[in-house]
């Protein structure tokens, strides 16, 4: 009776099983039916434009264009036209703004955006006579240009105001709070160790106090992401080229006579500078480098905080056609790695400010050596 009682609960609790699980694997059944039926409705069109291009959002963001995109709402792009001023060496000025070609099927007054695959792709460009593109003396006040400009006016409103608040300040007043107060926290810290450059400092003090406010203003509008921030600008290689020339002119105008006799004639043995000059040339060599690996250091370090936030959002839209466990998952692993991403960039920000200044400042200081300190510097 027992050996029966055995084999027959066994049995119960598998017809059971069976009962309820038939009715889940048919409805299972049907939802593939359905989804395969809606999968053959589909047409490769419909699934192209449902497609997520990952590439176009993570390089439309990151890269220039000749208008602001907003947001999308619906089918309607809400953009901010900005100005295009071009010169053609066969048909004069042209200024209009951005909104005119998309009004004009792309074309306006022989001018147009170079298509995807040309060598000028995303620029203004004419054809000529022989139907070949040709660009135009270009202008025009793009995306990054715009964000250029309202950062700056941006940081001299900020200056400007610390300043006129020190001005009106009585002398032993208290120390200042709330936004001036952090100002000058930031102020005194950069001063204070870009002490670095020699006796002369105070010199060069104007020049790496701006380049470090320039870049953290930059960095930090960059990560703001609603109109007018979100603007890649020291993501910009052009941005990140001019700050290292204006280091390069900074260290070799004012180098002293002892850091240009160590370029061409340093003190090594003799048989490394004659008769074949491997050290000179070295040291010449060095003279470039040094902002080459600035304007490098800063590009390379914003722009891949740019992409790695963009690509991280971007895995809640491509993981949408896999189903709503695995969408999911991915969807609060992206909010909560973007979370962590803000919050370190907020920290790179500063950081990469901070080491350009600091390098500049050293690179200013090599120069430096032997320099005569000035009575109002003692």
């Amino acid at each position: 009776m027992k050996q029966l009682h055995n084999i027959v609960a066994p049995l119960i609790l598998f017809c059971l099983m069976a009962a309820v699980s038939l009715p889940v694997l048919a409805q299972e059944q049907e939802g593939e039916a359905v989804s395969q039926q809606t999968q053959d409705e589909i047409t490769p069109k419909e699934e192209q434009e449902n497609t997520v291009d990952v590439k176009e959002i993570v390089f439309g963001h990151i890269g220039d264009s000749y208008e602001w995109h907003i947001t999308t709402w619906g089918n309607t792009h809400i953009t901010i036209p900005l100005p295009i001023i071009v010169y053609s060496s066969t048909t004069g000025w042209h200024t209009f703004l951005s909104s005119r070609l998309e009004e004009n099927g792309g074309t306006y007054e022989g001018l147009s955006i170079a298509p995807e695959g040309s060598k000028y792709e995303g620029k203004l460009v004419e054809y000529n006579a022989a139907g070949e593109q040709v660009r135009p003396w270009d202008i025009s006040i793009t995306k990054v240009t715009f964000a250029l400009l309202f950062n700056s006016v941006l940081l001299l409103v900020i200056v400007l105001s610390v300043a006129h608040w020190y001005r009106k300040r009585p002398r032993g007043a208290l120390a200042p709070g709330g936004f001036i107060g952090f100002m000058e926290m930031f102020i005194m810290m950069v001063n204070d160790d870009i002490s670095c450059v020699g006796p002369n400092y105070r010199k060069f003090a104007p020049y790496l106090l701006t380049a470090f406010f320039f870049i953290f203003v930059n960095n930090i509008m960059g990560l703001i992401p609603f109109f007018p921030g979100g603007a890649n600008v020291t993501g910009n290689i052009a941005i990140t080229m001019v700050l290292a020339i204006c280091t390069f002119l900074a260290v070799n105008i004012f180098g002293t006579k002892h850091y240009w006799k160590d370029i061409f004639w340093p003190d090594v043995p003799w048989w490394l500078k004659v008769p074949v000059p491997m050290m000179p040339f070295i040291e010449f060599f060095g003279i470039f480098t040094k902002p080459f690996a600035l304007m490098i250091r800063l590009f390379a370090n914003m722009l891949a905080g740019h992409m790695a936030m963009l690509v991280l959002t971007c895995l809640i839209f491509i993981s949408a056609s896999m189903g709503p466990a695995l969408n999911g998952t991915l969807t609060v692993a992206s909010v909560l790695f973007n979370i962590f991403m803000n919050a370190l960039e907020l920290l790179v920000a500063f950081i990469q400010a901070y080491v350009f200044t600091m390098l500049s400042a050293v690179f200013i200081g090599l120069a430096q050596e032997g320099a005569k300190v000035k009575a109002e510097d003692q």
